[in-house]
């Protein structure tokens, strides 16, 4: 008697090989932390903001994608970039339209009745200002059925106009000061430089998650986990401030978390320039507005990775150029996850292993940061 055909099959729950199981168990991850701290810290309220915003998020952007397909505002995959990627060609995008707003409602709502109402919605313009800076240049794009939108230097324009007048207002109502707190409680006061090193911080964060936003749940993925770990972060601190930033950050992680069940492999929706620059923007404003830039620098290791990628092969290439007249690439591609996938990397394995590296920077952070 043959017994075969009785044998249940038991799919492997593979974290790193699995992109369902690993998309969902990234969010549960970041559930049970939230509710942990919320439990173990009695003023901290991180749970219902993030679960709020992951409903929310999930839910309007599955209604979005087909409007969005409808009205042809999809994504213009690159020539140069993996032959592999230009099978996404066509999928809706601008993305970021739908969950910046979302995660600021909610965030905003969550701290209707705050003391620091001031710092938080002049945080919220300079995100918005970003996202209009990213649908320009998505738009520009999708309108001229190409991937280059609005030109590098007049993004750089834009910008540096947005950050400097946040920079100026929160100089003029002394939101801010000086000094940034490095390892437990030393810090460190720059004085007049503060503020270069300020509008760099901005500039650099909104630029290194647009790098990042080549695979699909990559920074959609990593995004979410850095907000959280500032969130974590910002509570263990132990002060109302620090508690409304706390809650702004969590909201803004589960509306990413929401989008990311839809923009995983294969993804369904981007973000587009729109959200990938408010994502950045607001990693930075959160850092200023906390003195968190030490921290921010440690936990976002994995964006930091992408930039310097991105530097390193660009000057490299430059100074060999002119050296010996044929330039030296010392990645196959960039950004760095681009090289990953050139050698043979899976699509799913890179995004989730940046997942993980992300998390192991997050631990650094947080124990860097609380002198452990």
């Amino acid at each position: 008697m043959k017994f075969k055909k009785y044998i249940i099959k038991i799919p492997k729950l593979n974290f790193i090989d699995n992109n369902i199981y690993g998309s969902y168990f990234l969010i549960g991850i970041i559930f049970l932390t939230s509710l942990s701290i919320d439990i173990l810290i009695k003023e901290s309220l991180l749970f219902i903001p993030l679960l709020s915003s992951v409903i929310i998020s999930s839910g309007v952007t599955q209604w979005a994608i087909p409007k969005l397909k409808k009205n042809k505002l999809c994504q213009i995959i690159r020539e140069e970039g993996p032959k592999k990627h230009w099978q996404k060609s066509g999928t809706p995008s601008i993305g970021g339209l739908i969950i910046i707003p979302i995660g600021l409602i909610i965030s905003n709502l969550a701290t209707l009745n705050s003391i620091y109402k001031k710092e938080l919605l002049t945080l919220t313009i300079l995100i918005l200002s970003f996202m209009f800076i990213g649908f320009l240049d998505d738009l520009q794009s999708i309108s001229l059925k190409r991937n280059k939108g609005l030109s590098p230097m007049e993004k750089i324009y834009l910008q540096s106009i947005a950050s400097i007048i946040f920079l100026i207002f929160i100089h003029s109502q002394k939101f801010v000061n000086s000094s940034i707190s490095m390892l437990g409680d030393y810090s460190i006061n720059f004085g007049i430089i503060f503020w270069p090193l300020a509008l760099l911080t901005i500039l650099a964060e909104s630029n290194s998650s647009n790098l990042a936003d080549g695979l699909d749940g990559l920074a959609s993925g990593c995004g979410a986990i850095l907000l959280t770990g500032l969130a974590i972060e910002l509570t263990m601190r132990g002060n109302i401030e620090n508690y409304d930033l706390a809650i702004f950050c969590i909201s803004m992680a589960g509306a990413w978390l929401g989008f990311l069940i839809h923009n995983k492999k294969p993804a369904k929706i981007f973000m587009g320039d729109t959200g990938s620059l408010a994502m950045g923007a607001t990693f930075a404003g959160v850092a200023l507005l906390s003195n968190s830039l030490w921290t921010l620098f440690v936990m976002g290791g994995v964006f930091l990775a992408e930039s310097l990628s991105v530097i390193f092969q660009v000057s490299i290439f430059k100074v060999t150029k002119k050296i010996n007249g044929k330039g030296y690439r010392i990645l196959r591609m960039s950004p760095l996850h681009h090289h990953f996938e050139q050698i043979g990397i899976k699509e799913i394995v890179i995004v989730q292993s940046f997942w993980l590296f992300s998390i192991c920077f997050i631990f650094i952070g947080i124990m860097l940061r609380s002198n452990i």
